[in-house]
């Protein structure tokens, strides 16, 4: 099955690099290119691609507000975030958009690649050390922040999974940690994603984070 992917950036050079690699796998098609964040909505509602790779900064509509039109109109729309993490501390913002995961700019083309699968498959990407400077970030200076979850219906060792989680662990990571196996890890984080009526991986991590079971030290 091939995935559909639509380019959302303001830099030119930027999407036609992506799209150059794009179209030489058998796996991943371009449908479509926006440079604002106005046309990537029109673009998202006409194309229905199953990714959208998004900026933040652009001129007019910036990525947040487009995730968030484009995931709010679909409950199966997939956005990936692909953007300069030094310079933009709007990522936290994007997640909470509904954004399934962000990279940044100067990460290898194959992990980029890597991960618009990977947000196709319906699982959300964050990678371990952006998470740790996510948090990092905001922990000290959320602004405005919203109510933390009631975590009354997860268990004990279901809030260890959560806070490994938020902390940027992958399943394999957190089963080492807590001497269990990969399989009963990403069981737990099944049963997270019902019990908290969480979207993917990373609206966990957003979770984990309002509720203070990480980046509160």
């Amino acid at each position: 099955m091939t995935t559909r992917v639509l380019l959302v950036d303001d830099q030119p050079l930027i999407r036609t690099a992506l799209r150059m690699v794009i179209e030489e796998l058998p796996d991943l098609e371009v449908v479509g290119e926006a440079g604002t964040g106005d046309e990537a909505v029109r673009l998202a509602a006409g194309t229905r691609p199953d990714v959208t790779v998004m900026d933040i900064r652009m001129p007019g509509m910036d990525g947040i507000e487009a995730t968030r039109r484009i995931t709010a109109a679909d409950d199966d729309a997939r956005v990936l975030v692909l953007t300069t993490f030094d310079d933009d501390e709007y990522v936290y913002g994007a997640l909470r958009a509904g954004a399934s995961g962000f990279l940044v700019k100067d990460m290898g083309m194959d992990e980029i690649l890597a991960a618009v699968r990977v947000v196709a498959a319906g699982d959300g990407l964050i990678a371990p050390g952006v998470t740790r400077r996510l948090i990092k970030e905001f922990a000290d200076r959320p602004a405005n922040p919203a109510p933390a979850r009631p975590l009354t219906a997860i268990t004990e060792r279901e809030r260890e999974v959560l806070t490994l989680v938020g902390s940027g662990l992958t399943n394999t990571e957190i089963a080492e940690r807590l001497m269990i196996s990969v399989a009963t890890a990403k069981t737990y984080v099944t049963r997270l994603l019902a019990k908290l009526d969480a979207r993917d991986r990373v609206h966990l991590v957003i979770i984990a984070y309002e509720a203070g079971l990480v980046g509160r030290a």
